[in-house]
């Protein structure tokens, strides 16, 4: 039996490690999130009313979901927002975070202070973007509504004077609406690919430089396969840190409903269902993305 035991192969010793790293996760999930969860599905299938000793649960079934389905006015609205807004930002942002960490990567003369100066801001006034953002004073930069419209018109020219698709345009237009929250979900994205693209052995450069490699093929044959997997890792934060940022408008929207008009059953309702969105996207984009990732052994 030990014998057996201890002529594992090599995969099964890498799986029972991979357990081993992930344990501390299910462990803490067991003790200290499952039964929230639990208690929270009771509480979205029931009728919570206070009571002298502390409240009391009516069933009342899937009332509390069609409720918020079909009679919030508002929910359907956030939700849909909130869905295609994650959506459009996560190409954005990998985009844009990968081409950072690209250029923070290079070998340049002042290259630690150009670090510092970038990151700094980054991480440390993404609140008060966020803050900006919402006090609308960032429009104080524009001088009215018609410029800014005139602006992007004059974008979307250039841009068709490229012959690009119209289906691309309309997407950098969009995406440049959102170019403060694009900078504060990029913040972590940059360092993960950073930390990946100094990971990479310099004798495979140097390798392919003897070789006569071009630096495009350099980039798509060595860089971009060996740092692929960094990339399932910020898809898979942004869409998590998307949803659950400062300013989400179906949160805040939610805790309104929690702790403004006490409506705890339709507003635990509506958080699971969003829950069970982001769970979905997660493992669609998950398997979409998995299937292009390469993992040197």
């Amino acid at each position: 039996m030990k014998k057996n035991f201890f002529k594992l192969s090599l995969k099964q010793k890498q799986n029972y490690a991979g357990y081993l790293w992930i344990s501390p996760f299910i462990i803490g999930f067991i003790f200290f999130f499952l039964a929230p969860m639990i208690q929270s599905f009771l509480f979205s299938v029931s009728e919570l009313k206070f009571t002298p000793d502390g409240y009391e649960l009516n069933f009342v079934g899937m009332q509390n979901f069609v409720y918020a389905v079909t009679v919030d006015p508002n929910f359907n609205q956030y939700f849909t927002e909130t869905i295609l807004g994650v959506l459009v930002n996560i190409p954005a942002v990998i985009m844009f975070s990968f081409f950072v960490a690209s250029l923070l990567n290079q070998k340049f003369k002042g290259r630690t202070v150009a670090r510092i100066i970038f990151f700094l801001p980054v991480i440390l006034t993404a609140g008060v973007l966020h803050q900006l953002e919402v006090e609308d004073l960032m429009h104080l930069t524009m001088q009215d509504e018609g410029s800014v419209m005139l602006s992007a018109a004059m974008v979307r020219d250039f841009l068709l004077d490229m012959s690009l698709p119209q289906v691309l345009i309309d997407y950098v237009i969009l995406a440049a609406g959102n170019i403060p929250q694009l900078i504060e979900y990029s913040a972590i994205p940059i360092l993960i690919f950073l930390a990946g693209l100094q990971s990479i052995p310099s004798h495979l450069y140097e390798c392919a430089t003897i070789e006569g490699a071009t630096g495009w093929e350099t980039f798509w044959k060595i860089t971009f396969p060996l740092v692929s997997p960094l990339f399932l890792t910020n898809i898979i934060f942004i869409i998590v840190y998307s949803f659950t940022a400062p300013g989400n408008t179906l949160v805040d929207y939610i805790y309104s409903l929690t702790w403004g008009r006490g409506i705890f059953g339709v507003s635990v309702a509506m958080s699971l269902m969003y829950f069970l969105a982001i769970s979905i996207i997660l493992v669609v984009v998950g398997l979409i993305v998995e299937r292009n990732v390469f993992y040197m052994e």
